[in-house]
């Protein structure tokens, strides 16, 4: 995989080879940007990258805001959906969150641009019709 990165998936199994490649081309430190629709497969996408990692238990962090998930590796998942003010995420320390000890996966992350960090990957899930759906994955240096 390399970036840019685009294609169109029509099936979970593409979505999950996809997330499956990702997984192979991050490190600790990362920062991922997950944007798209409710529906999208932001939440799915982010579950097969860490299962590649002997991490079973994701789930939505869409109430709980930020869910963090443990093995050799820290991944931190947060959701940005419900926030409704930057203060709110500054409240529960998103910042240090935002460690070399940490992959970062951040959904709805759209809804903050100004709070993160300029190195990140950049992923957009977008429907094409019922089953089919873009996904771009763009890395900013």
């Amino acid at each position: 995989m390399d970036f840019p990165y685009n294609t169109v998936i029509r099936s979970e199994e593409e979505t999950i080879l996809t997330a499956q490649n990702f997984a192979k081309k991050i490190e600790m430190g990362n920062i991922i940007l997950l944007n798209g629709d409710l529906g999208s497969g932001k939440t799915f996408f982010v579950k097969y990258v860490c299962k590649e990692f002997g991490i079973e238990n994701v789930s939505s962090p869409s109430f709980t805001i930020v869910n963090e998930y443990h093995n050799k590796k820290n991944f931190i998942h947060f959701d940005f959906y419900r926030i409704k003010k930057v203060e709110e995420l500054y409240d529960i320390g998103f910042h240090e969150y935002l460690s070399k000890e940490n992959i970062v996966f951040i959904e709805w992350s759209n809804m903050f641009p100004d709070i993160l960090p300029k190195r990140n990957f950049q992923i957009d899930l977008k429907f094409v019709h019922n089953t089919a759906r873009e996904i771009s994955i763009v890395k900013h240096a």
